[in-house]
C-alpha cells in the first residue's frame, strides 16, 4: 500500500487493505514460479476455485459435479461448443441472460498469471455487464490462455483484433466493473491444450 494512502486510511480511521498487501506479497513471491502454479495460486488465493482437467472427459465430469453440489437449475451459456456439454449433463441452459439463470458456464479470453484474473470480452459474455452474471460463475480455459500480466494479453488482443467489451473478474468478482461481492462464487476448470 503506498504511502498516501496508509496516511488516509489513518486519518480517516479505516483498516489497510490486508487482502490486497497478502494478494501483492503471495504474488510477490510466486515472481519465479511457472505461470500455471503462479496464475492457480493467486486465483485460489483470492477466493475463486480452481479445477485442473487433463482433458474434456476429467472437465465434463467436474462440471457435472459442480452443477449438482452447487445446486445450479438454469445455466446462461452462449458458446455453442460449451452448450454441448451442457448438453451432455443434462441441465437447462439459454443463450441469453435471464432472470432464472442461477449459473453462468463461459469461455474466457485470458488467464492473467500476475494477479489471478480472468479476462473475458463480448465472445464470452456477450453484451451483458459482469456484474449482471448469475452468483455462480464457471469459466472453462486451456492452458495456452495463460499470460504473465495484462499488458501481453493487451498484445496478444491488439494482434487478434475484433475483440470489445474487455473486463476482468477474480475470485472475488469482478475487480474492475462493481465492488467485491462476496456472495459470487468463481470456479475454474483448466484443460491441458
Amino acid at each position: 500500500m503506498s504511502l498516501f494512502k496508509r496516511i488516509v486510511s489513518k486519518l480517516t480511521n479505516q483498516p489497510e487493505d490486508d487482502e490486497q498487501q497478502s494478494l501483492e506479497k503471495l504474488g510477490d513471491s510466486l515472481k519465479n514460479a511457472d505461470l500455471d502454479y503462479k496464475f492457480a495460486q493467486l486465483f485460489t488465493h483470492s477466493g475463486g476455485f480452481f479445477n485442473y482437467c487433463a482433458d474434456e472427459a476429467e472437465a465434463l465430469h467436474t462440471l457435472n459435479q459442480i452443477l449438482k453440489i452447487e445446486e445450479s437449475h438454469s445455466v446462461f451459456c452462449c458458446d455453442k461448443d460449451l452448450q454441448s456439454f451442457l448438453d451432455v449433463v443434462k441441465i437447462p441452459y439459454t443463450s441469453d441472460l435471464a432472470t432464472q439463470n442461477d449459473t453462468a458456464f463461459i469461455s474466457c479470453e485470458y488467464l492473467i498469471a500476475y494477479d489471478g484474473r480472468i479476462m473475458l470480452s463480448h465472445n464470452n459474455i456477450l453484451h451483458y455487464h459482469s456484474s449482471r452474471l448469475p452468483t455462480k460463475i464457471i469459466i472453462i480455459a486451456n492452458i495456452s490462455q495463460i499470460v504473465n500480466n495484462l499488458n501481453d494479453a493487451m498484445g496478444k488482443i491488439k494482434r487478434t483484433g475484433n475483440i470489445k467489451n474487455l473486463t476482468s473478474i477474480s475470485g472475488n468478482h469482478s475487480k474492475l466493473d462493481v465492488a467485491a461481492n462476496n456472495s459470487t462464487k468463481l470456479f475454474l476448470l483448466l484443460l491441458e491444450d
